[in-house]
């Protein structure tokens, strides 16, 4: 066995030293273990945003942001997008191992019959007004699963850790609809535990009592395939907050909860909502030309959302992927949306544009889920409901990875205190 590496740190100002072992991963850059640090040398370190700092030790999801890679426990994104499906994606998450059939129908089975509601959970929703943001219902829905299941959920057990995962994983696209169709006024509609899972979720959100639904198995594909590509994404700003949520002891629930809260920012799981709303300021496919050279402007406060990554240097893999759905799911549908016009016309002006070329600001993810969820009837504050759907998968794979590894310790940030320091109180009369 080799000699484990050290990394030697020096305060030259005392002498102080620290021998750090250097951690090494399966891919991507070694890690310093920093945990002698301070009482070493008596320093902490500062790192904003956490952009050098590893959390946690992880097994489900990789990425290298120069070269475009995306793994979900080893295997390419762009197999799993081709060849799988988001249950069967969901469950490998969970599992670290792709299912047998038998496996995987007993998943499904699982998932199929845990998609109810308590009927006291729908009296829930009337406590918010019509017109409340469906982000705010999802939220404070999922937190209150607790209230339904706080007496069978052992944390510290692994048969309560996966029943936790199937319900929520089960539960969140009716929970989702019912956001929907309650800010619409519409009466919810009960899962229908024949159909798979994503048109399961699709008669929950659009089909009425008067008539039956029909959906283009494009749409349904679509949508699967935006599953899939939401479903994890490493230790982004809401699968932290689920983990540091997790490391205290928390439920699953109010876990997750957190982790929706922490989506909705628009830097984060509101940018395709952003997509839009940009799209509506350009207005017009004439005038497209136009907000490129804006967005060219260092002066002019217009920026073009949905283009580069701040993970990915050169190109985001799943864009690639998404794309020609999208453009396939635009030719079914035939859907006449001057929004839509907007974006196709965007989208080939910014790939020729020199300026966008050479800084690699390709349309991301985000551009092309918003225009695929545009064409399928799915309002824009809807967007990042969507999102969470799919992304319950990595954040309960991450919350049960959390409490199987370890010697896990509950989160707690250092800071640089830049405040007053010590001072003496000043009587009212005397200030």
């Amino acid at each position: 066995m080799s000699e484990p590496k050290i990394v030697k740190l020096v305060d030259e100002s005392n002498q102080r030293s620290s021998e750090l072992p250097l951690l090494e991963p399966t891919l991507g850059p070694a890690c310093i273990d920093i945990a002698t640090l301070y009482k070493d040398t008596g320093h902490f370190t500062f790192d904003p945003g956490y952009g050098s700092t590893a959390s946690t030790k992880s097994a489900i999801t990789y990425i290298d942001g120069d070269q475009g890679v995306l793994l979900y426990r080893g295997y390419p994104i762009e197999q799993l997008a081709e060849q799988s499906s988001f249950l069967e994606v969901a469950y490998l998450l969970l599992n670290g191992e792709l299912p047998s059939p038998k496996e995987l129908a007993d998943f499904d089975h699982q998932i199929a019959h845990h998609t109810m509601m308590h009927e006291a959970q729908k009296d829930f929703f009337k406590g918010f007004h019509h017109d409340a943001h469906p982000m705010a219902m999802l939220a404070a829905s999922v937190a209150s699963l607790s209230a339904f299941y706080h007496d069978d959920i052992d944390v510290d057990n692994p048969v309560d850790r996966k029943m936790a995962a199937v319900r929520l994983i089960a539960k969140m696209p009716t929970i989702a609809a019912a956001c929907y169709r309650y800010s619409i006024g519409w009466p919810f509609r009960y899962p229908r535990n024949n159909l798979d899972y994503v048109n399961r979720f699709l008669h929950m959100m659009f089909e009425v009592p008067s008539e039956p639904l029909e959906l283009s198995p494009v749409a349904a594909k679509a949508l699967d395939l935006l599953f899939i590509l939401h479903a994890d994404h490493e230790q982004n700003a809401s699968t932290s907050t689920v983990r540091l949520v997790g490391s205290t002891g928390a439920n699953p629930y109010a876990s997750i909860a957190a982790g929706i809260t922490a989506l909705w920012g628009p830097a984060h799981g509101g940018a395709n909502e952003a997509v839009l709303k940009m799209l509506e300021e350009i207005g017009t496919p004439d005038k497209v030309e136009s907000a490129v050279r804006r967005a060219k402007d260092k002066n002019d406060s217009f920026r073009l959302m949905g283009f580069g990554h701040r993970v990915y240097k050169n190109f985001d893999p799943r864009a690639k992927i998404i794309r020609e759905m999208t453009h396939k799911v635009l030719n079914e549908l035939g859907v006449n949306d001057p929004l839509l016009d907007v974006a196709v016309k965007l989208e080939e002006a910014a790939l020729k544009d020199e300026y966008f070329v050479e800084r690699k600001l390709y349309p991301n993810v985000d551009f092309y889920s918003g225009i695929i969820y545009k064409a399928l009837g799915i309002p824009t504050e809807m967007f990042t409901v969507m999102f969470a759907i799919a992304r319950t998968a990595g954040w309960i794979a991450h919350w049960i990875e959390q409490h199987e590894t370890p010697g896990s310790r509950i989160g707690r940030p250092r800071q640089l205190y830049v405040g007053s320091p010590v001072r003496d109180y000043v009587p009212a009369g005397k200030r």
